[in-house]
């Protein structure tokens, strides 16, 4: 089994119900176990930002499937929830990403581990780190706590623990 860490945001509809959908059903995923949940972040669009803000959270699985095979459940899952990318960093029903799968450094079309751009956004690091501040970039080895203490977290607002 692979240890992996996702980020999850929604910032269309019923936004707590697209993140616990999101999260039931990657828990549903074949030989997939969702072992933690952070708890749940208001925060500021990133990008394009004159959009309403997100709902955020991130999560650790147990699974066996392969880095490619995940993120296809993944874009299922979204699509699945009504996400129609109408623009790059634009507005989202559901928006899943891979952050971390073991120790993996992977750099594919389709794929990149760990994400390229997790560092830069602390609306991903907060809830990444609650839930472990000890976790590392495997390319580098520096703590993920240090570059969060680099970032700005200004209008993330924890709003409620885990979703269950």
């Amino acid at each position: 089994m692979s240890s992996v860490f996702l980020s999850l945001g929604s910032n269309m509809g019923d936004r707590r119900a697209n993140l616990k959908e999101a999260l039931e059903r990657l828990d549903q995923l074949p030989q997939t176990q969702l072992l933690a949940v952070s708890s749940l972040y208001q925060t500021p669009a990133w990008g394009l930002t004159e959009q309403a803000d997100f709902l955020n959270l991130a999560c650790r699985l147990e699974t066996i499937l392969a880095p490619l095979d995940l993120l296809r459940a993944c874009q299922s899952i979204e699509n699945d929830l009504g996400r129609v990318q109408q623009q790059h960093w634009g507005p989202r029903t559901l928006d899943i990403d891979i952050l971390l799968y073991d120790q993996k450094v992977l750099d594919q079309p389709d794929l990149t581990l760990p994400h390229p751009y997790m560092k830069e956004r602390a609306f991903v690091l907060v809830p990444l780190l609650e839930m472990d501040n000890s976790l590392a970039d495997p390319v580098t080895d520096l703590l993920y706590a240090a570059d969060l203490a680099k970032l700005s977290t200004q209008g993330i607002e924890k709003i409620s623990g885990p979703l269950k």
